[in-house]
């Protein structure tokens, strides 16, 4: 299909899980929008959804349990000024709709706004189809994906004898959303989602270490084919190995090294949060107010990037309709935007970045994140290595905090290496990354050029909300950071 079509099959998609079995049309949601506009308000919305899931999850040998379920409701709000008057509802029919939009126009009562411009227009940017419109759950039967799990545990098992547990999980996700605003926009999008995630359990000694890994995005379970199956269990299976050889980890300020890929976890969540466009507007952010200023050593280059293929944070549109952009946050160490919603813009006076998203119908949309990651340098990821005098090389991460006004932040590594004199002597456990986001952008002296995106495993959350996300980065040399550790 080609971008008009597929983007009609949106639409037409949308039309017939969300309106047409509820006798629901498009004039009936401008009716609904124009019971909130009667009152003065600056904004408004009507978010629908549609949502299958299903997840398989083996353990011990075998599949132990299964699940599928099926969502569906709409999201309705209004805002003036700062507020936002919000209601939600499982219940579809155009009764509950005007219900929903007689509670949620209120809000504009004692305001005193002028009334919202309500010419017909669509959001701006050029509409672009970014992953195929299908139902991931049907592109394999249940015999495939029980013998897909299967084949996980029998990989892990024949690897090494120390591997003792073996725990995988396939989750398959069918979203379709419509998106109606006051302004005339009217936007559909269908977004497939799966995920395959392995852990595995080594013991040695007496000892047991953990590995993972595991990928997915925005198309179909086939994609899990032999070869991905064999790549995702080896690299669990040689993680729990490697921390198995672990020793306590140095603590002090040091040199760091960052692997590329999923370490860009600590990018989103150190810098990528302080850039939403609401802390900002708020002042809440270490990065308010600095629009042109150099925040970060030169080199540095970070966008949030919503239009890149199948990628799990990618989206079509957002969810209020707009469409995603790649999004230039910093570039070569000057900051140059925060990432916006509608009302955050308006209240900023600049533009939505196709960044207003979230969780579900029952949830008001905020500034988010998408695909964070940092652009590639010069330098080969062996020379960044071989420059540690003393120092840690971190490889992959597991949890972290970021404290959003002052940048702080605290990450494990789940997997690192202590380094001297530029050769790698062994792993080590318990290393705790500690420091500032803006400061150490700063830090950054060597980029790699081995950029990498992460194999499709995010969830971003922000105030109770989650959604998928994407990050990536080149090997960066990040000086003076410091290590928490246990030896």
């Amino acid at each position: 299909m080609n971008t008009r079509d597929i983007k009609h099959h949106h639409l037409a998609t949308a039309r017939a899980l969300l309106l047409d079995p509820y006798g629901l049309s498009e004039r009936e949601l401008d009716a609904t929008l124009a019971t909130i506009a009667r009152h003065r308000v600056d904004d408004a919305d009507l978010f629908f959804q549609y949502t299958r899931t299903e997840g398989w999850s083996l353990e011990e040998g075998i599949v132990k349990t299964g699940s599928f379920s099926i969502d569906q409701g709409v999201g309705v709000r209004a805002v003036t000024g700062e507020r936002t008057a919000f209601a939600y509802s499982d219940d579809l029919s155009p009764g509950s709709l005007q219900d929903a939009a007689c509670t949620v126009r209120a809000i504009s009562a004692a305001a005193g706004v002028g009334r919202v411009d309500r010419r017909r227009r669509r959001a701006s940017g050029r509409y672009r189809p970014l992953y195929a419109p299908i139902d991931p759950i049907a592109t394999l039967d249940s015999g495939a994906k029980v013998a897909l799990l299967e084949m996980v545990e029998q990989r892990a098992r024949a690897r090494d004898p120390r591997v003792v547990q073996v725990m995988a999980g396939l989750a398959s996700e069918y979203d379709v959303v419509l998106v109606a605003r006051l302004d005339g926009t009217l936007a559909a999008d269908v977004r497939p989602l799966v995920r395959l995630s392995v852990t595995v359990v080594a013991e040695q000694g007496g000892r047991r270490e953990i590995g993972s890994s595991g990928g997915g995005g925005r198309f179909g379970l086939t994609h899990f084919d032999a070869s991905r199956v064999a790549q995702y269990v080896d690299e669990a299976v040689a993680a729990a190995l490697t921390n198995l050889e672990s020793r306590p980890a140095p603590a002090g300020e040091m040199t760091v090294v960052l692997g590329p890929g999923w370490p860009g976890v600590l990018l989103h969540e150190a810098v990528g949060h302080g850039l939403e466009g609401d802390f900002n507007r708020k002042g809440s952010s270490a990065f308010s107010g600095r629009i042109g200023q150099r925040v970060a050593a030169k080199g540095v280059t970070v966008l949030d990037d919503g239009t890149l293929a199948d990628r799990r944070g990618s989206l079509n549109v957002d969810d209020e309709g707009h469409v995603t952009q790649r999004n230039v946050l910093i570039e070569d160490g000057i900051l140059r935007s925060y990432l916006q919603d509608t009302l955050n813009a308006r209240l900023m006076k600049v533009k939505p970045t196709g960044n207003g998203r979230r969780e579900s119908y029952a949830h008001i949309p905020m500034p988010r994140m998408t695909n964070t990651y940092m652009l590639g340098g010069d330098r080969d990821p062996r020379e960044i290595v071989a420059s540690i005098r003393k120092g840690l090389y971190a490889t992959n991460f597991g949890g972290g905090q970021v404290d959003i006004t002052s940048g702080k932040f605290v990450f494990s590594a789940s997997e690192a290496y202590w380094v001297e004199n530029g050769r790698i002597q062994y792993p080590v456990k318990g290393a705790t990354l500690i420091g500032s986001g803006p400061e150490s952008l700063k830090k950054i002296s060597m980029i790699g050029n081995d950029m990498r995106l992460d194999s499709g495993v995010g969830t971003c959350g922000k105030e109770g909300q989650s959604v998928p996300v994407g990050v990536g980065q080149p090997t960066l040399r990040i000086d003076g950071l410091t290590v928490g550790g246990t030896g």
